[in-house]
């Protein structure tokens, strides 16, 4: 019976000898690596700092930052987001130029925002072109994919654009034609120069100005006039300062949500998808929901007392034949692209050619 009990002994003191007693030292080994490794991951995290006007708490910011955590987790940590909602960052013009020296790696932008970077995307902008949401379904179904193409030349990885919606014309007086614009201060986004010129064809003179600061323009009265989706006007505040909203959509708005490319590409090929299947996901569900989001917030305006207004027809026609005129000499100063112009402009007579307009918005 003792020489059992010295047998189990032995054999237990020869679990901490030889091969078995190395196993167990690399184990601990390994153990005491793991908050190492915890470390590695965060420490070789790509993080990318995003800016966007839109106030913390909206629809689009709930979104992103939900994509973003859902990136995070797929990657393992390695790939994180930090917002700066709010403007806080500055306009459009401020985060590009911080892009540039690598302080902001993307964001929200409009496309007036991008212009000096990619002129192309101007194209849905031009007022008075487009003139429904059919028209705009139409017309994007078969040109947003080179536009994307073009964005990633320009350096941005683009998930998609997000309808803004159409801009109508808010002031505290009744606008029914361009008389009623005259000698009146007429807001235009910084950067926007097909609608400068376009203004400047109708004998009006914009006021330019950053979206940033457009509501301390109204308390001012630096502005009479400004245009917007009704979405826009309601989250940004605009809608308090004025009474009135022409109804006649001017001109097809939407948002650009784009990364640093040189950033973007720092990151491993299963990370870059990872990325690119999440946002292109929330994007496309962001542009499928605005739309329900400009009818509510119109008729939230509605509700509000603020008066929707009808335009004189034959101003409509005046407006746009004049803007047409005014398309040559864009061209020539290559504010608008030629190529993609007379893509769209094809797209559009194609679709005008095959039926109704649409119903305008």
């Amino acid at each position: 019976m003792q020489d059992v009990k010295h047998e189990n002994s032995a054999m237990r003191q020869g679990c901490y000898r030889g091969l078995p007693r190395v196993r167990l030292q690399r184990g601990l080994q390994l153990a005491s690596l793991l908050p190492l490794a915890a470390f590695a991951v965060q420490a070789f995290a790509v993080e990318f700092k995003l800016a966007t006007v839109a106030p913390d708490g909206t629809a689009w910011m709930r979104e992103m930052r939900a994509g973003a955590q859902l990136i995070e987790e797929r990657t393992g940590g390695r790939v994180q987001f930090k917002f700066y909602p709010g403007g806080v960052m500055g306009n459009d013009a401020q985060v590009l130029r911080r892009m540039r020296v690598g302080q902001i790696h993307g964001g929200a932008f409009a496309v007036s925002g991008m212009l000096d970077r990619y002129s192309a995307i101007s194209l849905y902008g031009v007022p008075s072109l487009i003139r429904s949401h059919d028209e705009i379904d139409y017309v994007r179904e078969r040109m947003d994919p080179g536009l994307h193409e073009g964005l990633e030349d320009s350096g941005f990885i683009s998930f998609g654009f997000i309808e803004g919606g159409f801009s109508f014309m808010m002031a505290n007086e009744p606008i029914r034609g361009v008389e009623d614009m005259r000698r009146r201060k007429v807001w235009i986004p910084e950067g926007d120069q097909a609608s400068i010129m376009a203004l400047e064809a109708l004998g009006l003179s914009p006021v330019v100005l950053p979206i940033t600061d457009v509501l301390t323009g109204l308390q001012t009265g630096l502005l009479d006039i400004v245009a917007a989706p009704p979405t826009v006007a309601l989250v940004l505040q605009w809608h308090t300062k004025i009474k009135y909203v022409t109804d006649l959509p001017v001109v097809y708005s939407m948002g650009i949500f784009a990364l640093d490319a040189r950033t973007f590409r720092q990151l491993p090929e299963g990370d870059q998808q990872v990325v690119r299947e999440v946002m292109t996901d929330v994007v496309q569900r962001l542009d499928r929901q605005a739309r329900a989001d400009n009818a509510q917030a119109r008729q939230a305006m509605e509700n509000m007392g603020i008066e929707f207004v009808s335009v004189d027809p034959a101003d409509v026609s005046e407006w746009r034949a004049t803007i047409s005129g005014a398309m040559p000499q864009l061209i020539q100063r290559n504010i608008i692209d030629a190529r993609f112009y007379d893509q769209l402009q094809g797209i559009l007579e194609e679709y005008r050619h095959g039926g109704s307009a649409g119903t305008e918005p």
